[in-house]
């Protein structure tokens, strides 16, 4: 049997004296998709920060293509294929849209693979083509996070950390990116660590899913199982239908850890 492509054993990483992630272990294979689900503050975004070199840890492993990772410096990191698409999109807003999916490529030497790669990015997010030479700053809350993906994509990742990518945008919009990260995946076998709070149209998404609390993962297994779990659909789901806060109801349950 094959090793992970992504691999984390007993994590803990702290803000300041506040212990953000506690012993977290989980994994994702090559081609996956796997999702963190959670509420605000379950330390999902941590846990990226972590990966990414963002954080260093104070306890465990984080092992990449069989190597260990964790306390590298993020430009090593990002060299070794893991891309972290931040919340909050984060573009470079008085950067052209072809000046930021350029930074993007900013490792790489194949200037006809970059070219080729920047026309693939196109063809994903024709709304990117038509605005390319538009200061990103200039660009909707969707068209930000399209390009923010492009971004990523043009450095060829092995793996795509994203994070919240359904943030502050309309359902009908959250749905089509996460439509075209179902393409990307399917068409270009991207491999992909998602965080999101909307979990219905994660757990669509995923094939693999992990839920955290507290910095903690409580419950895994495939997205499937974890959609069709009543737990799951009282205490996660069923707030997103109904407009309630799930926060509360979710800590109320803990029969299922």
């Amino acid at each position: 049997m094959n090793a992970p492509l992504l691999e984390i054993r007993n994590l803990e990483s702290f803000y300041g004296p506040i212990m953000a992630i506690r012993g977290v272990s989980l994994s994702v294979e090559a081609g996956q998709i796997v999702t963190v689900l959670g509420a605000n503050g379950a330390g999902k975004s941590t846990l990226l920060r972590t990966i990414s070199g963002l954080m260093d840890p104070e306890k465990g492993e984080i092992h990449f293509n069989g190597r260990p990772i964790h306390g590298q410096e993020p430009h090593h990191v990002v060299e070794a294929g893991i891309v972290h698409v931040p919340e909050g999109r984060e573009v470079f807003p008085l950067l052209t849209v072809d000046e930021n999916l350029t930074l993007g490529a900013y490792t790489r030497r194949d200037t006809a693979a970059i070219a080729e790669d920047r026309e693939k990015v196109f063809a994903y997010f024709p709304i990117l083509a038509e605005r390319r030479h538009q200061e990103a700053g200039t660009l909707s809350g969707g068209q930000q996070q399209m390009l923010a993906i492009g971004r990523g994509l043009m450095l060829r990742p092995r793996i795509m950390l994203l994070d919240e990518p359904s943030l502050g945008l309309s359902p009908l919009l959250a749905q089509e990116i996460f439509a075209i990260l179902r393409r990307l995946n399917t068409e270009e076998g991207v491999t992909m660590m998602l965080v999101e709070q909307n979990a219905r149209v994660a757990l669509d998404l995923a094939h693999q899913g992990y839920v955290m609390e507290i910095g903690r993962i409580v419950m895994s297994g495939s997205a499937a199982r974890l959609r069709d779990s009543e737990d799951i659909r009282a205490f996660y789901l069923g707030h997103q239908e109904t407009g309630q806060r799930g926060e509360k109801r979710w800590k109320r349950k803990k029969t299922w850890r």
